[in-house]
């Protein structure tokens, strides 16, 4: 039995699939409210708040991959990310169950250097420091050695369905609306966006290779890290637009947030837009170079298929 912990986010259900059509047909996924994926999923309601009902939902796995996801409010993040973590890491314990961690990359710096493994953490404010807090707890767990731990990150998302972020937001989801794209900051930075099948993906071959335990991975990403200027004109000839956006400055940013709780939300993350965004995957690459990685223009192509259903 492999269980998805946080079922019904966008990594979540291509995880899911990728299982499912890879691993196992044996699968679990555990939320609040689960929907199943595949028809043969066993679905299960649980809080993770709850240690008790986390045990229950972790009884009986053999792997076990925490995905959940919380909506950007600082204080929900301090409040509940390191419980329901622990939960999960307790049950696990528990259980005998290995136990993959999805995690970001909040934690890093924020400046131009190569993003590796072993870049050290130096967050910037209040959601770096719960994600810096929640993955030494993984690295505890790890070091601690009763249970076999992995920890999978990955850089900013863009693709389809409920894909949530800065750049789905502003580009991919104003072009769906029939709108013009909106750039953060600069549109002369380099940015290393996964390809959220290509996160999915790589979660699962993780998880399913018994010598990647007990090590933090980068998540695979295509080589070739395009400007926001690139990727919205990939985006608008994708989606038969004319090329054209505008960039979004960091005084126009501090306005809205006056109005608007979730730009407050995003603030402390802008200063990542303002320089070069390198995060290096090459560990994954030389481990699993079977493992082909979808490149900016497959991805876009697939977002606008999908919107038009071909």
């Amino acid at each position: 039995m492999q269980t998805i912990l946080g079922a019904n986010g966008q990594i979540a259900v291509e995880l899911a699939r990728e299982l499912q059509r890879c691993y196992s047909r044996d699968l679990r996924l555990v939320s609040r409210h689960p929907r199943k994926v595949n028809d043969t999923d066993a679905v299960v309601s649980a809080d993770l708040l709850d240690a008790r009902q986390t045990a229950k939902a972790v009884e009986g796995s053999s792997i076990v991959y925490f995905t959940a996801g919380l909506p950007p409010d600082t204080v929900l993040w301090e409040r509940q990310f390191p419980p329901m973590l622990k939960n999960a890491l307790d049950a696990c314990r528990a259980a005998g169950a290995k136990f993959a961690y999805f995690d970001n990359t909040y934690m890093y710096p924020q400046d131009n250097r190569l993003l590796t493994e072993d870049t050290a953490f130096a967050p910037v404010g209040r959601k770096g420091l719960v994600r810096a807090r929640m993955t030494n707890m993984v690295l505890a767990e790890m070091a601690r050695g009763e249970i076999p731990v992995i920890i999978a990150r990955a850089p900013e998302f863009y693709g389809s369905g409920k894909t949530q972020s800065f750049t789905n937001a502003l580009v991919i989801d104003r072009l769906k609306a029939g709108r013009s794209p909106r750039v953060p900051m600069r549109d002369d930075t380099l940015r290393t966006l996964i390809w959220t099948p290509d996160a999915s993906r790589g979660l699962a071959v993780l998880g399913n290779t018994p010598d990647a335990y007990e090590q933090t991975w980068h998540l695979p990403c295509c080589d070739d890290r395009p400007t926001y200027k690139q990727f919205v004109t990939m985006a608008c000839e994708a989606f038969g637009k004319p090329v054209s956006y505008k960039v979004i400055s960091k005084w126009a940013f501090a306005v809205a947030g006056l109005f608007s709780p979730p730009v407050r939300e995003i603030r402390e993350l802008l200063p990542r837009y303002q320089q070069d965004n390198l995060f290096d995957s090459s560990k994954f690459k030389r481990r699993f170079p079977e493992f082909a990685v979808t490149t900016y223009r497959e991805g876009i192509d697939r977002i606008r298929n999908d919107q038009v259903g071909v």
